[in-house]
């Protein structure tokens, strides 16, 4: 996997003024981190984007900014973006020293394909969508890849602890929690039937209290 690097400038336009910023295509950021003094930075929206696709919130970066002589190594920590068209807003980076351990939650892919699902009326369910490891960045995988090939019969299930990662990784996920597991489809449509008609009755029920509460009207004379 190459490295990811992201040039950055100090910025100097603070507050509301950076609207003429993003005007420009330049995104306005913050870089802060462990013992670390807040620095204002700016830096091209196309590149930045470009970098957002590829490393996400799990991939460390290499950024450079104006005269250091070394670039730091950053995770992407927030980003925000305008509601109704997703313009890019702001960017957070958080640095990292190489030889602290760090916590993050990792994306779990499902890739494969599971033999039990060769059959009809059966369904595959995603119960666990990130892990949540410790590691030192340089070792933080940007996602993790859950095979479903071992899942070769009905009700079978892949569990956290069946995964299998760098032994420099710690999991603090409940080992036997879920990730995937193959079920019968129409257990599930047997379900959401019986919710359904919990709610059918429920509002039949709420129907004939406000009937109950409502006055008699009299008859005009």
């Amino acid at each position: 996997m190459t490295d990811l690097t992201l040039q950055v400038t100090k910025r100097d336009i603070l507050g509301k003024k950076v609207r003429f910023l993003r005007r420009q295509d330049i995104t306005p950021a913050h870089l802060f981190g462990h013992g670390l003094e807040s620095l204002s930075l700016q830096c091209d929206t196309d590149e930045l984007q470009r970098i957002i696709a590829q490393a996400g919130t799990t991939r460390l970066i290499n950024l450079k900014i104006d005269a250091d002589k070394q670039p730091r190594s950053v995770f992407i920590r927030e980003i925000q973006r305008e509601i109704v068209k997703g313009q890019l807003l702001h960017v957070d980076f958080y640095q990292v020293r190489k030889t602290e351990k760090i916590k993050a939650d990792i994306p779990i892919v499902l890739v494969g394909e599971a033999p039990a699902m060769s059959l009809k009326g059966r369904i595959l369910t995603h119960t666990l969508n990130s892990l949540s490891i410790e590691c030192l960045p340089d070792k933080l995988p940007p996602q993790i890849e859950v095979d479903l090939s071992p899942l070769e019969e009905l009700e079978q299930a892949i569990h956290v602890r069946d995964i299998t990662l760098s032994p420099d990784i710690t999991v603090f996920t409940d080992p036997d929690q879920v990730v995937a597991k193959v079920s019968e489809a129409r257990v599930i449509e047997e379900v959401v039937a019986e919710v359904e008609v919990e709610a059918e009755e429920e509002v039949e029920a709420t129907a004939k209290e406000e009937a109950a509460e409502e006055p008699e009207q009299q008859p005009q004379p």
